[in-house]
């Protein structure tokens, strides 16, 4: 059985960032809404493995692509108020830019196969 990136990437991500959002200082909501995006990643990817349709599939993933832009987003928010160095900023942005290339990937095998 060949090894599922994807979920694998999303899964480090969620647990990166519950780890970040442990060790820095932050306001509080925007530790929650960066926990809540990224751990939407991981989920809506492992629910996508057992969709109900390919159209069901098709939908988590694009949810996940939302959610991954979103955890972009609270991640340069972190960084330019200082909450988060360079180093930690890249590292954390390079694995979501990862997951969302495969992810516009896979949304476009998946309405290319619906055709």
């Amino acid at each position: 059985m060949s090894k599922n990136y994807l979920l694998t990437y999303s899964e480090q991500l969620a647990t990166n960032i519950e780890l970040l959002c442990q060790n820095i200082k932050a306001p509080s909501n925007t530790l929650f809404q960066i926990r809540k995006s990224s751990s939407s990643v991981y989920a809506n990817i492992r629910e996508a493995n057992y969709g109900q349709s390919m159209a069901d599939m098709l939908s988590k993933f694009e949810i996940a692509l939302k959610e991954c832009t979103e955890t972009e987003g609270w991640l340069q928010l972190l960084f330019n108020t200082n909450a988060i160095d360079d180093i930690t900023y890249k590292k954390h942005r390079n694995l979501c830019g990862r997951i969302r290339r495969m992810l516009i990937a896979s949304c476009k095998t998946l309405k290319d196969n619906a055709k």
